[in-house]
């Protein structure tokens, strides 16, 4: 008897005193010049002489046209405001020196980072203005409720992106671009 009550008594205290959730923590975190930005969540970090393509954690943007320009071969169909995004994206880190906080490493060996500006999150930036989905698939909390709120917000005030009516997210837009 005595056992069980003090199995009902941890469990209200458990209960009375949630745990906080506990954010991911970066892995490593590296400092450098931008010298390419790919699209609108991709980049190459220049640190100490080493590119490192970075993947911008928690966002998606529109894909972007890739095409040969010497034969006019369009390899990779766009998205609108795919190429919008990218600019965005340039404007704010091309040829500046950032911070990136590298929280995981993709399939594709791309390092998943939170990328930082003179203090700011520029992948929470590029929700807020409207150039990206938070990627709700792979946002850790408690990041995922900032990204989306960004989102939402964006949505609501139809910044960037969401001038369009319903625009297709890139993850069920390159989905269907492997089904054709």
């Amino acid at each position: 008897m005595p056992f069980e009550i003090l199995k009902i008594a941890l469990l209200l205290l458990c209960l009375a005193c949630p745990f906080p959730a506990i954010a991911k923590e970066p892995i490593h975190v590296v400092q450098g010049m931008v010298v390419k930005v790919a699209d609108g969540d991709t980049i190459t970090v220049n640190s100490d002489g080493n590119k490192v393509k970075v993947r911008l954690y928690g966002i998606d943007a529109p894909e972007v046209q890739r095409m040969n320009h010497k034969t006019g071969y369009v390899s990779k169909l766009g998205q609108p405001y795919g190429d919008e995004a990218s600019r965005a994206l340039a404007s704010k880190v091309l040829r500046q020196r950032v911070r990136v906080e590298v929280m995981d490493i993709d399939r594709y060996r791309r390092s998943v980072c939170v990328v930082w500006k003179d203090g700011r999150n520029v992948n929470q930036e590029m929700v807020a203005e409207g150039w990206a989905w938070a990627y709700r698939q792979y946002l850790d909390r408690p990041h995922s409720s900032e990204y989306v709120s960004l989102e939402e917000k964006a949505r609501r005030l139809h910044r960037g992106l969401w001038t369009q009516g319903n625009p297709m997210p890139p993850w069920e837009f390159r989905k269907l671009q492997r089904i054709q």
